[in-house]
């Protein structure tokens, strides 16, 4: 995690496959985790690397002193 203005949070993995919004069912045990990122986050984005890939959401920060 990275904290700044804004806090940004990667997670990698070792797959060079695109990241994509799915629609899980309800019976499904995978496929909500992209889905909430990008619902929660301001924004996100995926970056390959040479070992795979990273995917990072960024989410704003209340200004200093703000209650």
């Amino acid at each position: 995690m990275l904290r700044s203005r804004t806090l940004i949070c990667e997670v990698a993995d070792g797959s060079q496959t695109t990241p994509r919004i799915r629609r899980a069912a309800e019976t499904d045990e995978g496929g909500r985790g992209l889905q909430l990122v990008a619902a929660l986050s301001q924004r996100w984005g995926t970056r390959f690397t040479a070992d795979g890939k990273c995917i990072w959401a960024e989410q704003a920060l209340p200004a200093p002193g703000a209650a």
